[in-house]
Parts: structure tokens; C-alpha cells; sequence
């Protein structure tokens, strides 16, 4: 494990560069994904019992979210100084984040289509035990209204207590325009937010140390518990899932890096501890802050990272998109219902809409599909209990291409915003480059 000194270094990839391979974190974090996975192959019952250290380091990493979204935010729009110039990095990020979930939403159907990876399965579905879906299809989508509605919170503490992402956002937000109208004299309450947001990174990259035991921890309760026969049994779903993510990342993402002047493949290389952190633990909110960290790192804006990333991930889950469109018609093809490409364009339609807000934890995908699903009267709620096995293991496909589609997005509209010191970037992506 990473030593207490690698503390004031910073998380870019030329100072990782610098250390010894057994002291990176990423050499770390994989050899713990490959122990865990021994583990839990060889020993699922002692396995399974590994499950707190894959929680506690979770939990260690979502009680930061909060706290650095807030103070890297408010310092960020403050400093920003002007209404309208937030006003327009908001709606850029909004409507890149429609667009590109379309796109990925449409990618899931057009894989989907091509795979067929439910119409092998030939289940009568009146034979399935339903029980365990029945609690979660009774959640039906929230109307827009609500939605709206959630955005701003009952009170400030109740936002920080409950974990609300976008409530804090919201409050960050008007706090952050506040402070920007009354000029000088407040110049020395930023600088406290200020450092009080690098101590808060600090305290992360503490708490990062940890990663590979949690990444082990999960790791291991995930194959004890499920098992590599759950990969055989629905392998063809897992195998479409892997490849309309890996078509959207490097097809539809590679496209956006290109048009923003950079490389996605060392992108991708820049923040491979993040990646290998939610390969571990399912779940892009473990990574969430030590990302707004590298990209400010490379050079974006704290304004547009702290604006963009905690909005894209209620607003610009993609992988989440791509197993919603994919997961509809995964259930239509083993139930033998056929759906037209017009009933498929309308349920695209749907999806759009469902699909914001949806959880970036564990499960939340799935949560979604089912309330999705419920309002589909062509397709039965009861084919949801033929992904309860395998659902866990698409979650590692749905972070990571939320978590790679967060942090494009956000170098992209800083780059398009002027917010993007380009140089930096270039180092970052680049360590070894003269």
C-alpha cells in the first residue's frame, strides 16, 4: 500500500510516473482486483466476509463528496463573477449531457438489435419468481415536475445530511453568485473557502491510500457471493453491454476528445487509478472526488469542475443510458415480445426522461429500468428477476462509463468555455513529452 508521503504529491500522472511500480496506486489497486478475485473464486465463504472493506472505503469516499463539491463550487463561481458567464456553462453542460445520453441510449438499442442477447432464453416468464422485483416496479418515474421540485432542498443541513447531490449543487450555486456581487470585502472568506477546499483534497488523498483494500474488499464479496457461473449463464448480455461501452468510448467519446484537442486514450492512461477504483467497487462515486481533483489538476477551471462533474452525474450517466435501452429489450426478446423500431423510438423517448436523476451507486440502474419498465404495458416487469444475477456484474460496465464520460465532458466544456489551461493539459496527458 501507498505511504504516507505520497500525501503532498500530486495526483497527475507525472508525479506518479516518478515512484516505483509497487508504490502507484493503480499497480495497487490491481493486484487487489486479482486477489479479490482468487478469493472469492476459491473461498466465497470467507470471501463474502470481506464485504466491510469494500463499504467502509465507500462510505469513507462519499462522506467528502458533499463537502468538496460545496467549497469547490462556491469558491469557483465566486471568483467566476458574473451570473451570465455561469448561466452559459450550465446550459452547454446540459445540452451536451441530452445529447450525448441520447447518443447512448440509441447505441444500446442499435447493440441490443444486433445481439439479440435475450432471444436465446426461451423462459416461460409465468414460471419466474417475480416477488423480489415487485417492491421496486411499484416506484414509478418521477414527473418532471418533481424532479424540479427535489432540486431545492428543505433546508441547507438537511442537503449536506442526506447526501443530495444536486441540492447542494443548487445551494452552492446561489451561495457562490452571492458572494460574487459584494466585490472585495468578501475576498477574504473566499480564500478561506479556498483552502479549506484544498484541505478537503488533502483528506482525500489520504483516504486513497486505502483504495486497494476497499477495491479488494469488494472485489472478493462480489465473485463469493455471485460467482463466475453467473458470467456463463447470461454471458451474451454481459458481452453486448461491454461492447456498446467500449463502442461509445472510444467511437462517441473518442470523438468529443478529437474535437477538443486531446488524446482519449492518455486520458484514459491520466486517470487509470479512478478507473481501476470503480472497476473495484461498482460504483463511480467512489472516484467522483479524486476526478475533480486530476482534472483540475490538468488544467480545467474549479468553477467548470465543480459545476460539471456533480451535475453529469445525475444528468450524464451514459453507461447507465446504455444498459437502460439495452436491459428493455434484453427482457422484450426473452419474453418473445416484438417491438417495432417506432415502439422502440418511443420507449428511447422514455428513457430520456427516466433515466436523470438516476442513482451513480450501485443498483441504481436497475432501479430506474424497473420503474421504466412498469409504465411499458408491452413488456412484462417480471423479466427483471432474469438480470437479478447478472445485474451486479454490468454495474462495473455502467461506472466506468460514467466515471470516463464525466471526465470527457467536463475537459471538453472547459475547453469550449476558454476555462482550460491547454499547456497543463498537455503535460499531464503527456509526462514524458519535452
Amino acid at each position: 500500500m501507498s505511504t504516507a508521503s505520497d500525501i503532498d504529491a500530486p495526483p497527475g500522472v507525472a508525479a506518479q510516473a516518478r515512484l516505483p511500480l509497487y508504490r502507484r496506486l493503480y499497480a495497487q489497486v490491481l493486484c487487489a482486483i486479482v486477489l479479490g478475485v482468487l478469493l472469492g473464486y476459491f473461498k466465497p465463504d470467507l470471501a463474502q466476509q470481506m464485504k466491510p472493506l469494500g463499504d467502509i472505503f465507500i462510505k469513507l469516499i462519499k462522506m467528502m463528496i458533499e463537502p468538496v463539491i460545496f467549497s469547490t463550487l462556491v469558491v469557483g463561481v465566486a471568483r467566476m463573477g458574473s451570473m451570465k458567464e455561469v448561466g452559459r456553462v450550465g446550459i452547454k453542460a446540459l445540452v451536451y449531457f441530452e445529447v450525448v445520453s441520447g447518443i447512448a441510449l440509441l447505441l444500446g438499442l442499435v447493440v441490443g438489435n444486433l445481439c439479440q442477447p435475450g432471444a436465446g432464453i426461451h423462459i416461460d416468464l409465468s414460471s419466474v419468481d417475480a416477488s423480489a422485483v415487485k417492491g421496486i416496479a411499484s416506484q414509478k418515474p418521477t414527473s418532471a415536475v418533481d424532479f424540479i421540485m427535489h432540486i431545492v432542498p428543505d433546508s441547507v443541513v438537511g442537503a449536506f445530511a442526506q447526501g443530495a447531490t444536486l441540492q447542494v449543487v443548487f445551494f452552492s450555486l446561489l451561495l457562490g453568485l452571492g458572494l460574487s456581487t459584494m466585490g472585495n470585502k468578501v475576498r477574504p472568506l473566499i480564500d478561506l473557502l479556498d483552502l479549506a477546499s484544498q484541505s478537503l483534497f488533502r483528506v482525500i488523498n489520504l483516504i486513497m491510500l486505502f483504495a486497494p483494500i476497499g477495491a479488494f474488499g469488494a472485489m472478493a464479496y462480489t465473485i463469493g457471493k455471485y460467482g463466475l457461473g453467473t458470467l456463463q449463464q447470461l454471458g451474451l448480455l454481459l458481452v453486448s453491454m461491454y461492447l456498446a461501452c467500449l463502442l461509445f468510448i472510444f467511437l462517441v467519446l473518442g470523438c468529443v476528445a478529437r474535437c477538443a484537442g486531446f488524446s482519449l486514450w492518455r486520458f484514459l492512461r491520466y486517470i487509470r487509478e479512478e478507473i481501476l477504483i470503480v472497476f473495484g467497487t461498482s460504483t463511480s462515486e467512489s472516484a467522483l472526488a479524486p476526478l475533480m481533483s486530476k482534472l483540475e489538476t490538468a488544467g480545467c477551471h474549479k468553477s467548470v469542475v465543480g459545476l460539471v462533474v456533480p451535475t453529469g452525474y445525475s444528468f450524464n450517466l451514459d453507461g447507465t443510458s446504455i444498459y437502460l435501452s439495452m436491459a428493455v429489450l434484453f427482457v422484450a426478446q426473452a419474453a418473445h415480445v416484438h417491438l417495432s423500431w417506432h415502439e422502440q423510438l418511443g420507449i428511447l423517448a422514455l428513457l430520456l426522461l427516466t433515466s436523470k436523476g438516476a442513482a451513480a451507486v450501485t443498483g441504481g440502474g436497475f432501479i430506474t429500468l424497473a420503474a421504466t419498465l412498469s409504465s411499458i404495458e408491452s413488456v412484462p416487469v417480471a423479466g427483471l428477476a432474469l438480470l437479478f444475477g447478472v445485474d451486479r456484474f454490468m454495474s462495473e460496465a455502467r461506472a466506468l462509463t460514467n466515471l470516463i464520460g464525466n471526465g470527457v465532458a467536463t475537459v471538453a466544456i472547459a475547453r469550449w468555455e476558454g476555462s482550460l489551461d491547454q499547456e497543463r493539459l498537455r503535460r499531464e496527458l503527456n509526462p514524458t513529452a519535452p
